[in-house]
């Protein structure tokens, strides 16, 4: 492969932001719950890699000659791989995508086939154009999509704040992860958090029922947190994580005392064992993640008595969609309270309402 940009490309990345910015020069898009991904190709030789260098080609066979179908023979593309539903986009069925045997990508990409949804231009002939501003390369990408095939798109864009403020909310329930703001004159910045995101936050109270270590080994790394159905099952919805190393040294201490006899008539005890580990798929607190490529995912479980109050952006599926951030412990609260009920839920909305007026 030879490129003005070669892989492997570091995207450029975004930090957080708690309202929509209204500076001037700035655009915005909607932000795309799916696996970033840098497409790149050269000739009939298309590969396509992740953010942390992964490659994903082999695992979307079917976007591989769609891209091939509405590229130019040379260029570098950034943008999202996603999967549409009609309830909107599905990121548990995009990770199922990720299988070892060649034969279950096959049958996948025939019956979940995914989108690759275009946001950056990189490169295209001899020209590297991370160094131009991003309305430059906006528009070089508008060029070069203006026929692409179905579940190829380039991503909606506008400059009206009012818009993308619409875009937050009406399109939530659709599977939008939140709204993008770029400055105009931003060179493509690798590994570098200079976008900024908006996201949907909110909280819940939910039940304390384990942890894992960090990986450094001096404390918690995350907390495994429940809820409660109508039927009184507690299920594992997520994580809370992000602390201070002195904070994960402080939990451990913290949580000494519900680890006695956790197991007794823990509602996950059956999820302690190594073969339920091995082929949970990452649906259970140990289960092994494809993504992760057997990361150890080992947990310590805990007497099912703490109540903590989570920051969360979205639900998915009856699971929290990313990790959640721990606001503080309730001891005024009672862990059979923590139920789905308290959740907010967003009404899902059609996907062709924001491509309709974008192109």
């Amino acid at each position: 492969m030879d490129l003005p940009v070669l892989p492997p490309v570091r995207p450029m990345l975004a930090k957080s932001t708690p309202s929509l910015p209204r500076d001037p020069g700035l655009s915005y898009e909607p932000k795309w719950d799916g696996f970033r991904c840098i497409v790149f190709r050269d000739g009939d030789e298309i590969e396509l890699g992740s953010r942390n260098d992964r490659p994903l080609t082999r695992y979307f066979p079917e976007l591989v000659e769609l891209l091939r179908a509405a590229l130019p023979p040379r260029c570098v593309v950034d943008g999202e791989i996603v999967v549409v539903t009609e309830h909107g986009l599905d990121f548990d069925t995009l990770q199922q995508r990720l299988h070892p045997a060649a034969s279950r990508v096959d049958k996948l990409a025939a019956e979940t086939p995914a989108s690759f949804v275009a946001f950056d231009l990189l490169a295209v002939g001899e020209r590297d154009l991370t160094g131009e501003p991003f309305g430059t390369r906006r528009a070089e990408l508008e060029k070069l999509l203006d026929a692409a095939p179905g579940r190829i798109h380039l991503t909606p864009i506008t400059q009206d704040p009012a818009v993308a403020q619409d875009w937050f909310t009406r399109f939530e329930g659709a599977g939008f992860d939140g709204v993008m703001a770029k400055s105009d004159d931003l060179p493509y910045l690798q590994d570098k958090r200079v976008m900024l995101k908006i996201k949907h936050e909110r909280t819940a109270d939910c039940v304390v029922a384990g942890y894992r270590m960090h990986k450094d080994g001096e404390g918690v790394g995350s907390l495994l947190l429940g809820l409660f159905d109508d039927a009184g099952n507690l299920h594992h919805v997520g994580v809370a994580s992000s602390f201070t190393a002195a904070r994960r040294r402080e939990l451990l201490g913290e949580l000494a005392p519900l680890r006695e006899n956790a197991l007794a008539d823990h509602p996950w005890r059956d999820w302690a064992d190594a073969m339920a580990q091995a082929t949970a798929g990452g649906k259970m607190p140990g289960g092994v993640s494809r993504w992760t490529g057997g990361k150890d995912l080992s947990w310590e479980p805990l007497r099912p008595e703490l109540v903590a109050e989570v920051r969360y952006e979205h639900v998915q599926s009856g699971r929290f969609r990313h990790g959640g951030r721990l606001v503080r412990f309730r001891s005024d609260r009672t862990p059979d309270s923590c139920t789905y009920a308290q959740l907010d839920e967003v009404a899902p909305a059609e996907l062709d309402a924001i491509f309709g007026g974008a192109r």
